[in-house]
């Protein structure tokens, strides 16, 4: 797919908060805290000629700065609330650092760290869906999956999540877009690397999709 760089919506890789979803969470939340992870979805994002920004924790910004120039590079501090519970920042929280850092973008196209399996197509085709539809997600036989991605009318709306239930009311409340598109890795996040091999599939022409987890 060739690129109109008239219409460029900017790949905000999510590599700081508790791993939410859209749609519900994999497994259990947690903080990605895998440099290589980060590494390995920022090459992805890279290689699709989008812009890229990452939006991740003071930890992992080194690692971050290895695929991205600084200016690229958002950190959303560590929090420890006063009564010891984890204050990291959710999903709703990250995807505003990163929209407030380019507010002039065409869009918006959010991809989860842990997700290094999307192809760099996939990032494409959502981010051109967003031409038309305010809310664009790919979607494999059938399933919704990542990435998601929002239209600039959205920009206000987005920059003032409050909480992570407001990020997955905005994406149920407008007209969304499913983008069919052959990628199982759009279904898959991972633990790190060793599961992404794990679950690469053969070289060669493929006779079927690996059966993506379940929601």
């Amino acid at each position: 797919m060739v690129l109109d760089t008239a219409f460029c919506p900017t790949v905000v890789v999510l590599g700081a908060g508790r791993g939410s979803r859209f749609y519900g969470p994999l497994r259990s939340p947690r903080q990605l805290d895998d440099g290589d992870m980060l590494e390995a979805s920022l090459r992805v994002a890279v290689a699709s000629g989008l812009p890229v920004l990452a939006v991740t924790r003071e930890a992992l910004a080194a690692r971050a700065c290895t695929q991205l120039a600084a200016r690229d590079v958002v950190v959303v501090p560590d929090v420890l609330l006063p009564d010891g519970r984890d204050g990291t920042p959710g999903l709703s929280e990250c995807i505003s650092a990163g929209v407030s850092a380019r507010p002039g973008s065409s869009g918006w196209v959010v991809l989860p760290a842990d997700m290094p399996l999307v192809l760099p197509s996939t990032l494409v085709a959502v981010a051109q869906a967003l031409r038309v539809h305010a809310v664009a997600y790919a979607q494999h036989a059938g399933r919704r999956g990542h990435p998601v991605g929002f239209g600039a009318e959205l920009y206000s709306e987005l920059v003032l999540l409050p909480d992570d239930s407001a990020a997955r009311r905005l994406v149920a409340r407008y007209p969304s877009c499913g983008v069919d598109v052959d990628d199982p890795g759009t279904q898959m996040d991972v633990e790190s690397l060793r599961d992404a091999a794990s679950l690469q599939p053969p070289p060669g022409p493929r006779a079927f999709a690996p059966a993506p987890p379940a929601w």
